[in-house]
């Protein structure tokens, strides 16, 4: 088995991202916990807005659902993780 990162959720808030190759025989993920693939994950994060011309430069943010970019103190809803982070 292959170590990828796992995003462990509880009470529907990731706690930890950790290092995992799946086996539970060598680590066991906490009880009642969920474990979500990172990089398969789609999570709601903030992305800038671009002004158009020449240099451009970040005029906004607006909350956009990427895959992987999930993170310690995102909220789960079932579906999609969504950042604890407040607008930038």
């Amino acid at each position: 088995m292959t170590a990828i990162n796992y995003l462990i959720v509880e009470n529907n808030i990731v706690i930890n991202n950790c290092v995992w190759n799946g086996d539970t025989s060598i680590w066991t993920p906490p009880e009642g916990s969920i474990q979500l693939i990172q990089e398969t994950t789609s999570s709601i994060i903030w992305q800038p807005v671009w002004s158009e011309g020449v240099d451009p430069v970040v005029i906004d943010w607006v909350l956009s659902e990427v895959i992987g970019q999930g993170g310690i103190g995102f909220t789960w809803d079932g579906t999609v993780l969504t950042t604890n982070q407040p607008k930038p």
